[in-house]
């Protein structure tokens, strides 16, 4: 006899359909109104560390084109914008590291 190990998401999955549909719908409303939040967190967390940055004198300046250049192009491909850009924490760790 073989027991298949369900993921906690399929679990969730399997619930929420379950539900009827105007639950349902209540519930993508609701998760997506969280998320847009936890996002504006995020980039309000990380414009407080790209300022602090700027106050500290920790912050350079430039095009993108050089931050590319100075980053490699394969730092860009690998993690993404913020690494290229120095957004937020990306820049905090980079001129960390570069101290």
């Amino acid at each position: 006899m073989s027991q298949t190990v369900s993921s906690p998401l399929q679990r969730a999955v399997d619930v929420v359909e379950a539900l009827p549909l105007e639950d349902q719908e209540t519930l993508i409303e609701l998760l997506q109104r969280r998320l847009a939040e936890r996002r504006r967190e995020e980039i309000a967390r990380q414009a407080a560390a790209t300022l602090q940055a700027v106050r500290e004198g920790r912050a350079r300046y430039g095009s993108v084109p050089s931050a590319v250049l100075r980053a490699g192009p394969s730092t860009a491909l690998r993690t993404g914008p913020s690494a290229v850009l120095g957004a937020g924490e990306g820049l905090k760790h980079d001129l960390l590291a570069e101290s």
